[in-house]
Protein backbone atom coordinates (compact mmCIF):
# COMPACT_ATOMS: atom_id res chain seq x y z
CA UNK A 1 0.00 0.00 0.00
CA UNK A 2 2.67 2.39 1.12
CA UNK A 3 4.23 1.44 -2.28
CA UNK A 4 1.22 2.25 -4.34
CA UNK A 5 0.84 5.83 -2.41
CA UNK A 6 4.75 6.40 -3.35
CA UNK A 7 4.01 6.20 -7.15
CA UNK A 8 1.17 8.42 -6.73
CA UNK A 9 2.48 10.78 -5.63
CA UNK A 10 5.67 10.68 -7.43
CA UNK A 11 3.08 10.70 -10.40
CA UNK A 12 0.93 13.66 -9.09
CA UNK A 13 4.11 15.37 -8.81
CA UNK A 14 5.29 15.29 -12.23
CA UNK A 15 1.73 16.19 -13.52
CA UNK A 16 1.75 19.09 -11.43
CA UNK A 17 2.03 22.30 -13.25
CA UNK A 18 5.70 23.71 -13.43
CA UNK A 19 6.51 27.01 -12.00
CA UNK A 20 9.43 28.49 -14.02
CA UNK A 21 11.77 29.78 -13.41
CA UNK A 22 12.38 33.52 -13.44
CA UNK A 23 15.18 34.64 -15.51
CA UNK A 24 17.39 37.90 -15.02
CA UNK A 25 17.06 39.88 -18.41
CA UNK A 26 20.15 39.98 -20.59
CA UNK A 27 21.96 43.46 -19.76
CA UNK A 28 22.82 46.08 -22.49
CA UNK A 29 23.89 49.62 -22.54
CA UNK A 30 21.01 50.95 -24.78
CA UNK A 31 17.53 50.06 -25.50
CA UNK A 32 16.98 52.15 -28.70
CA UNK A 33 13.99 52.16 -31.26
CA UNK A 34 14.34 53.37 -34.72
CA UNK A 35 11.69 55.07 -35.89
CA UNK A 36 11.27 55.22 -40.01
CA UNK A 37 9.26 57.94 -41.51
CA UNK A 38 7.59 55.78 -44.34
CA UNK A 39 4.85 58.33 -44.86
CA UNK A 40 3.59 59.75 -48.67
CA UNK A 41 6.39 62.69 -48.91
CA UNK A 42 9.36 59.98 -48.89
CA UNK A 43 8.90 59.07 -52.66
CA UNK A 44 10.61 55.72 -53.65
CA UNK A 45 13.95 57.07 -54.12
CA UNK A 46 14.20 59.10 -50.76
CA UNK A 47 12.48 55.85 -49.22
CA UNK A 48 15.72 53.58 -50.71
CA UNK A 49 18.09 56.25 -49.65
CA UNK A 50 16.92 56.45 -45.99
CA UNK A 51 17.21 52.27 -45.50
CA UNK A 52 20.40 52.09 -47.18
CA UNK A 53 21.54 55.11 -44.82
CA UNK A 54 20.30 53.26 -41.60
CA UNK A 55 21.56 50.21 -42.78
CA UNK A 56 25.05 51.01 -43.13
CA UNK A 57 24.91 53.11 -40.24
CA UNK A 58 24.97 50.16 -37.83
CA UNK A 59 27.47 48.09 -39.36
CA UNK A 60 29.89 51.89 -39.36
CA UNK A 61 33.07 50.79 -37.43
CA UNK A 62 32.96 53.92 -35.88
CA UNK A 63 29.13 53.22 -34.44
CA UNK A 64 30.59 49.49 -33.88
CA UNK A 65 33.45 51.25 -31.46
CA UNK A 66 31.16 53.22 -29.77
CA UNK A 67 29.12 50.02 -28.67
CA UNK A 68 32.41 48.26 -27.44
CA UNK A 69 33.33 51.54 -25.73
CA UNK A 70 30.18 50.67 -22.83
CA UNK A 71 30.43 48.81 -20.10
CA UNK A 72 28.13 45.76 -21.56
CA UNK A 73 29.84 46.04 -25.08
CA UNK A 74 26.29 45.55 -26.55
CA UNK A 75 22.99 47.66 -27.06
CA UNK A 76 20.19 46.59 -28.53
CA UNK A 77 17.76 47.66 -31.21
CA UNK A 78 14.38 47.31 -33.21
CA UNK A 79 13.22 49.45 -36.33
CA UNK A 80 9.94 50.53 -37.03
CA UNK A 81 7.99 51.94 -39.79
CA UNK A 82 5.60 54.77 -39.50
CA UNK A 83 3.09 56.74 -41.14
CA UNK A 84 -0.45 57.62 -40.67
CA UNK A 85 -2.19 57.04 -37.38
CA UNK A 86 -2.86 53.91 -37.38
CA UNK A 87 -0.09 52.50 -39.77
CA UNK A 88 2.96 51.37 -37.60
CA UNK A 89 5.14 47.93 -38.34
CA UNK A 90 8.01 46.35 -36.24
CA UNK A 91 10.51 45.69 -39.25
CA UNK A 92 12.98 44.22 -37.10
CA UNK A 93 12.29 42.98 -33.54
CA UNK A 94 14.58 43.56 -31.05
CA UNK A 95 18.06 42.62 -31.29
CA UNK A 96 21.51 42.51 -29.48
CA UNK A 97 24.05 43.76 -31.73
CA UNK A 98 27.60 43.48 -30.21
CA UNK A 99 29.57 43.46 -32.99
CA UNK A 100 29.73 43.73 -37.11
CA UNK A 101 27.83 39.85 -37.79
CA UNK A 102 24.77 41.26 -35.53
CA UNK A 103 24.99 44.60 -37.11
CA UNK A 104 25.41 43.32 -40.34
CA UNK A 105 22.63 41.14 -40.07
CA UNK A 106 20.29 43.67 -38.33
CA UNK A 107 21.19 46.11 -41.23
CA UNK A 108 20.81 43.58 -44.41
CA UNK A 109 16.85 42.96 -42.79
CA UNK A 110 16.16 47.10 -42.84
CA UNK A 111 17.43 47.12 -46.42
CA UNK A 112 15.63 44.41 -47.76
CA UNK A 113 11.94 45.13 -45.85
CA UNK A 114 9.75 46.05 -48.37
CA UNK A 115 7.94 49.14 -47.98
CA UNK A 116 4.57 48.73 -45.68
CA UNK A 117 2.67 52.39 -45.83
CA UNK A 118 2.91 55.67 -48.28
CA UNK A 119 -0.37 57.91 -46.20
CA UNK A 120 -0.20 60.69 -43.90
CA UNK A 121 2.55 61.75 -41.24
CA UNK A 122 1.21 60.81 -37.92
CA UNK A 123 4.66 61.75 -35.49
CA UNK A 124 2.49 61.45 -32.07
CA UNK A 125 1.25 57.20 -32.88
CA UNK A 126 4.93 56.53 -34.01
CA UNK A 127 5.97 57.87 -30.74
CA UNK A 128 3.37 55.68 -28.56
CA UNK A 129 4.23 52.92 -30.98
CA UNK A 130 7.77 52.93 -29.64
CA UNK A 131 7.33 53.63 -26.40
CA UNK A 132 4.80 50.20 -26.41
CA UNK A 133 8.18 48.17 -28.04
CA UNK A 134 10.25 49.21 -25.09
CA UNK A 135 8.12 48.23 -22.56
CA UNK A 136 8.40 44.84 -24.07
CA UNK A 137 11.79 44.58 -24.96
CA UNK A 138 12.94 41.36 -23.42
CA UNK A 139 16.27 42.98 -22.47
CA UNK A 140 17.21 45.55 -19.84
CA UNK A 141 19.68 48.84 -19.91
CA UNK A 142 19.69 51.96 -17.96
CA UNK A 143 18.83 53.68 -20.79
CA UNK A 144 16.13 53.99 -23.43
CA UNK A 145 15.58 56.16 -26.64
CA UNK A 146 13.30 56.32 -29.61
CA UNK A 147 15.05 57.97 -32.91
CA UNK A 148 12.21 60.18 -35.37
CA UNK A 149 13.57 60.63 -38.41
CA UNK A 150 11.05 62.69 -40.72
CA UNK A 151 10.97 65.43 -43.19
CA UNK A 152 7.59 67.11 -42.27
CA UNK A 153 5.11 68.34 -39.13
CA UNK A 154 2.65 66.26 -38.05
CA UNK A 155 -0.78 66.43 -40.10
CA UNK A 156 -3.16 64.01 -39.12
CA UNK A 157 -3.49 61.42 -35.78
CA UNK A 158 -2.57 62.57 -31.82
CA UNK A 159 -1.09 65.13 -30.28
CA UNK A 160 3.08 64.55 -30.59
CA UNK A 161 3.85 66.80 -27.42
CA UNK A 162 1.20 64.50 -25.48
CA UNK A 163 2.88 61.29 -26.36
CA UNK A 164 6.64 62.36 -26.33
CA UNK A 165 5.59 64.13 -22.90
CA UNK A 166 4.41 60.44 -21.73
CA UNK A 167 7.39 59.19 -22.98
CA UNK A 168 9.69 60.94 -21.52
CA UNK A 169 7.97 60.53 -17.78
CA UNK A 170 8.94 56.99 -18.74
CA UNK A 171 12.59 58.21 -18.68
CA UNK A 172 12.78 57.56 -22.25
CA UNK A 173 14.81 59.71 -24.44
CA UNK A 174 13.36 60.91 -27.74
CA UNK A 175 15.91 62.15 -30.54
CA UNK A 176 15.34 63.50 -33.85
CA UNK A 177 16.88 63.23 -37.41
CA UNK A 178 15.20 65.40 -39.67
CA UNK A 179 15.87 65.50 -43.52
CA UNK A 180 15.72 69.10 -44.96
CA UNK A 181 13.85 69.99 -48.45
CA UNK A 182 14.53 72.74 -50.54
CA UNK A 183 11.33 75.20 -50.61
CA UNK A 184 11.85 75.16 -54.41
CA UNK A 185 10.87 72.00 -55.21
CA UNK A 186 8.73 71.37 -51.85
CA UNK A 187 5.25 69.79 -52.85
CA UNK A 188 3.57 71.19 -50.07
CA UNK A 189 5.85 73.62 -48.53
CA UNK A 190 3.52 73.88 -45.35
CA UNK A 191 3.96 70.18 -44.29
CA UNK A 192 8.07 70.18 -44.92
CA UNK A 193 8.80 73.50 -44.32
CA UNK A 194 6.62 75.15 -41.61
CA UNK A 195 7.92 78.50 -40.08
CA UNK A 196 11.18 78.30 -38.38
CA UNK A 197 12.08 75.50 -40.11
CA UNK A 198 11.65 71.91 -39.48
CA UNK A 199 14.33 71.46 -37.31
CA UNK A 200 12.78 73.92 -35.00
CA UNK A 201 9.56 72.10 -35.05
CA UNK A 202 11.61 68.75 -34.21
CA UNK A 203 12.77 70.65 -31.18
CA UNK A 204 9.72 72.33 -30.07
CA UNK A 205 7.38 69.30 -31.04
CA UNK A 206 9.32 65.89 -30.99
CA UNK A 207 12.55 65.24 -29.25
CA UNK A 208 12.58 65.65 -25.30
CA UNK A 209 14.31 63.95 -22.25
CA UNK A 210 18.19 65.33 -20.94
CA UNK A 211 20.25 65.74 -23.74
CA UNK A 212 18.42 64.92 -26.19
CA UNK A 213 18.92 66.55 -29.90
CA UNK A 214 17.86 66.92 -33.30
CA UNK A 215 20.54 65.46 -35.71
CA UNK A 216 19.84 67.73 -39.49
CA UNK A 217 20.76 65.76 -43.02
CA UNK A 218 20.98 68.26 -45.73
CA UNK A 219 19.46 66.09 -47.98
CA UNK A 220 18.24 62.55 -48.08
CA UNK A 221 22.23 61.60 -49.57
CA UNK A 222 23.85 62.83 -46.80
CA UNK A 223 21.39 60.65 -44.33
CA UNK A 224 23.25 57.60 -44.01
CA UNK A 225 26.62 60.57 -42.65
CA UNK A 226 24.10 62.09 -40.34
CA UNK A 227 22.77 59.10 -39.11
CA UNK A 228 26.47 57.60 -38.05
CA UNK A 229 27.03 60.78 -36.17
CA UNK A 230 23.75 60.58 -34.33
CA UNK A 231 24.38 56.85 -33.12
CA UNK A 232 27.44 57.70 -31.70
CA UNK A 233 26.22 60.56 -29.72
CA UNK A 234 24.01 57.96 -28.53
CA UNK A 235 25.59 55.36 -28.16
CA UNK A 236 28.20 57.23 -26.33
CA UNK A 237 26.91 58.89 -23.79
CA UNK A 238 26.64 57.02 -20.63
CA UNK A 239 23.69 57.11 -17.74
CA UNK A 240 25.26 60.27 -15.19
CA UNK A 241 26.90 62.26 -17.67
CA UNK A 242 23.73 63.16 -20.21
CA UNK A 243 24.83 66.79 -21.31
CA UNK A 244 22.19 69.79 -20.94
CA UNK A 245 19.63 69.66 -24.04
CA UNK A 246 21.61 73.05 -24.95
CA UNK A 247 24.64 71.43 -25.39
CA UNK A 248 23.52 68.59 -27.61
CA UNK A 249 21.83 70.39 -29.95
CA UNK A 250 25.09 72.53 -30.09
CA UNK A 251 27.09 69.66 -30.78
CA UNK A 252 24.43 67.92 -33.46
CA UNK A 253 24.70 71.91 -35.12
CA UNK A 254 28.55 71.69 -35.68
CA UNK A 255 28.06 68.01 -36.75
CA UNK A 256 25.57 69.35 -39.32
CA UNK A 257 27.89 71.80 -40.78
CA UNK A 258 30.50 69.73 -40.78
CA UNK A 259 28.21 67.18 -43.49
CA UNK A 260 27.26 70.21 -45.08
CA UNK A 261 30.52 71.40 -45.67
CA UNK A 262 31.67 67.53 -46.70
CA UNK A 263 28.69 67.24 -49.04
CA UNK A 264 29.48 70.58 -50.83
CA UNK A 265 32.72 69.54 -51.48
CA UNK A 266 31.68 66.24 -53.16
CA UNK A 267 28.68 67.33 -54.68
CA UNK A 268 29.04 67.18 -58.54
CA UNK A 269 26.22 67.89 -60.63
CA UNK A 270 22.79 68.81 -60.14
CA UNK A 271 20.66 67.20 -57.39
CA UNK A 272 17.01 66.40 -57.47
CA UNK A 273 16.83 68.04 -54.04
CA UNK A 274 19.56 70.17 -52.27
CA UNK A 275 18.07 70.94 -48.91
CA UNK A 276 19.10 74.50 -47.26
CA UNK A 277 18.94 75.47 -43.40
CA UNK A 278 16.12 78.00 -43.38
CA UNK A 279 17.17 82.01 -42.73
CA UNK A 280 15.54 82.06 -39.12
CA UNK A 281 18.47 79.95 -37.99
Amino acid sequence: MMRIFRCALTLATLLAPQTPIARAAEQTDLLLVLAMDVSRSMDQAKFLLQRQGYAAAISNPQVLNAIKSGPHQKIALCFIDWSGPFEQKLVVDWTIIDGPAAASRFGDLIAQARRPFYNSTSIGAAINFATAQLARAPFEAERQAIDVSGDGTNNAGPDVQFFRDQAIAKGILINGIVILTDIAFAPNPRHTNPPGGIEKYYRDNVIGGAGSFVMVAEDYNSFGRAMVKKLIAEIATRPGQQRSVSTMNAQARMISNSLREDLDAKRAGPHWITGRRNAEE
